[in-house]
């Protein structure tokens, strides 16, 4: 890949396919990479100085998280968003997010509620239109909670399967938008604080809600991101 940034050069500290996954899924998420875009093994490996291999198995764990499409005998595409399955996902999510924040309210450990309140300060220092660098730190955010309660594998659950929603919650968030998230992180954390399971669980519920709301318009003003056969 001829326009990898310096940022994203491979470590030789590291195993070498997982880091091609976690850059071309980035660039997915971001939308460097754009549905329906062509991506071509070799290009990528020579970009990288690699051999295929590597490139080969990032393809199909993209494949498994829906954001490639391998068209035999044709290539490899990025897919279109599917609202379907980001409702899916919204969902399942919520689910397990709600059981987590709830044993962290319960336990209301002021370790705990001091990483989060330090974490949601970094968020407020975000140069303004840094999506990335926000939804990184929302993604710590949401992290934290579920290592403070132990559920570390819970969150490994999330992780595999969420892509599709953080290609939408990158199109969709803005400055304004931002200030909201921000405010219901500070709401979870007073209820954990608090020691208040059902207001922990409620502003939970409500924060990850908000993509119901954001989801349709987006839909709409960015129709050639999504799948139009849903």
């Amino acid at each position: 890949m001829q326009n990898v940034k310096p940022a994203r050069i491979l470590s030789t500290a590291a195993a070498v396919g997982p880091q091609v996954y976690r850059i071309l899924r980035e660039q997915i998420i971001q939308a460097e990479l754009l549905p329906g875009e062509r991506i071509s093994e070799s290009d990528i490996a020579k970009g990288f100085s690699i051999s295929r291999q590597p490139v080969r198995e990032a393809f199909i764990k993209l494949s498994e998280e829906g954001l490639v499409h391998v068209v035999p005998q044709r290539g490899t595409y990025v897919t279109k968003i599917s609202s379907r399955s980001v409702m899916d996902v919204r969902f399942v999510r919520e689910a397990i997010e709600a059981d987590i924040v709830r044993q962290v309210a319960e336990a209301h450990s002021p370790d705990t509620v001091a990483r989060l309140r330090a974490e949601i300060e970094q968020q407020k220092q975000v140069p303004h239109n840094d999506r990335a660098a926000f939804l990184r730190l929302d993604e710590r955010f949401h992290h934290t909670l579920a290592s403070a309660a132990g559920k570390a594998y819970a969150w490994s659950v999330i992780e595999s399967v969420k892509a599709q929603m953080d290609r939408v919650r990158f199109l969709s968030v803005d400055d304004m938008q931002v200030g909201r998230l921000i405010e219901q992180h500070e709401r979870i954390v007073d209820g954990i604080a608090a020691g208040n399971m059902s207001e922990a669980e409620a502003a939970l519920r409500m924060h990850l809600r908000e993509i119901l709301k954001s989801l349709p318009e987006i839909a709409r003003s960015r129709a050639e991101f999504f799948d139009a056969t849903e």
